[in-house]
């Protein structure tokens, strides 16, 4: 079934640990970067995921992680043991450490092919116990937000089925009038399809995406600790408008990974012949459906986005991370006049062609 679909269960990193050598602050694993504390204080830590292509997974054994901030912006806190990090995105956590105790600071990537680490001491050239790599996950039904067999073979069958229990099969960037001024649970949101599938620049779709906003993901099977999920952040204060969307966007993360082609509805940059539009100062909400099997980091210069997961105030983000066959709805502010990029934040992604123009006007 994998072969017919033209997929790999461990195609999770398009570049893994065996090319790239994982740095922390520009040092690899060896000179040991290493943040300096004082014996009873607390420490702010800014952790930031500068890589091109790499989710880390990250924790300091034995200290928990009270998370504070998520791209710059304050959330009430919440306390973890570890956090997976997407490229580009940031998180301020607070952490407290013993005595003077001396602890690992480490993020092992999302593949298990390596990592990146340093330590947390009371003095330079104190080292202590690096974890072990966690064993290489694959992607199977529940990594992907399915049960079974049946769903993962129609998931692949995008050609031969079209309407996937859709209202209709129109464009995927109309504005859905259905939607206007409700605020709508995501998984109660039907999601549509172009009548081709997306044409020969998705090599599937997503029949019932899902939100998976409390899923982990994959790779933390048999952990004893928390890991922090979007369904987890609250805003820690109320945004300036709170107004209801005038308008709804539906697009999707569509790719053939075997030919490496990435794109938004089956078309690549350079296929686009018109941009994304916003109208200055309306709201809008966006619906972001992912139709590969592989994680994307979406990312909008110029405007937030606020997650729509269900708490009040919704978290505010710049990035944000879909899972395989995830759903997610996001309310936008249109405050910034311009012509503002959209992608997802792999640099190879982006490159192929998973990159759109908003302008707002």
């Amino acid at each position: 079934m994998w072969s017919r679909m033209r997929m790999n269960p461990r195609d999770i990193l398009d570049v893994t640990g065996a090319t790239y050598t994982y740095l922390m602050n520009g040092r690899d694993p060896q000179t040991n970067w290493t943040a300096l504390y004082k014996s009873g204080e607390s420490i702010r830590l800014r952790l930031i995921n500068g890589s091109a292509m790499t989710y880390f997974d990250f924790q300091i054994p034995e200290l928990e992680l009270t998370v504070v901030a998520v791209d710059g912006q304050p959330v009430k806190p919440v306390t973890v043991g570890e956090i997976r990090i997407a490229v580009a995105e940031t998180y301020d956590v607070i952490v407290k450490p013993k005595g003077t105790k001396t602890y690992t600071i480490f993020a092992q990537s999302m593949d298990r092919s390596g990592y990146a680490r340093g330590t947390l001491a009371t003095s330079f050239g104190k080292e202590t116990k690096v974890p072990a790599l966690r064993p290489m996950p694959e992607l199977g039904m529940a990594a992907m937000g399915m049960s079974g067999s049946h769903e993962m073979a129609e998931m692949g069958s995008a050609k031969t089925n079209n309407n996937h229990g859709s209202k209709a099969n129109h464009s995927s960037s109309d504005v859905m009038p259905e939607m206007q001024n409700k605020s709508i649970p995501v998984d109660e949101i039907s999601i549509k399809h172009s009548p081709d599938g997306h044409g020969p620049g998705a090599s599937m779709i997503a029949k019932n995406p899902i939100s998976r906003l409390d899923d982990p993901g994959i790779g933390f099977d048999g952990v004893s600790h928390k890991v922090l999920v979007y369904s987890d952040l609250t805003g820690a204060i109320q945004w300036p408008d709170n107004r209801e969307p005038t308008q709804t966007i539906e697009l999707h993360l569509t790719g053939n990974m075997e030919r490496y082609m990435w794109s938004f509805d089956g078309k690549k940059y350079t296929e686009v012949d018109k941009p994304v539009h916003f109208k200055y100062g309306e709201r809008v909400r966006l619906i972001l459906v992912n139709d590969s099997m592989m994680y994307h980091p979406i990312h909008l210069h110029g405007m937030w986005m606020e997650l729509e997961n269900g708490n009040t105030p919704s978290p505010r983000k710049h990035t944000i991370s879909l899972k395989p066959s995830e759903k997610v709805s996001l309310l936008i502010s249109a405050d910034a006049p311009g012509n503002w990029a959209f992608h997802c934040h792999l640099l190879y992604h982006m490159d192929a062609g998973m990159f759109r123009v908003v302008n707002v006007s």
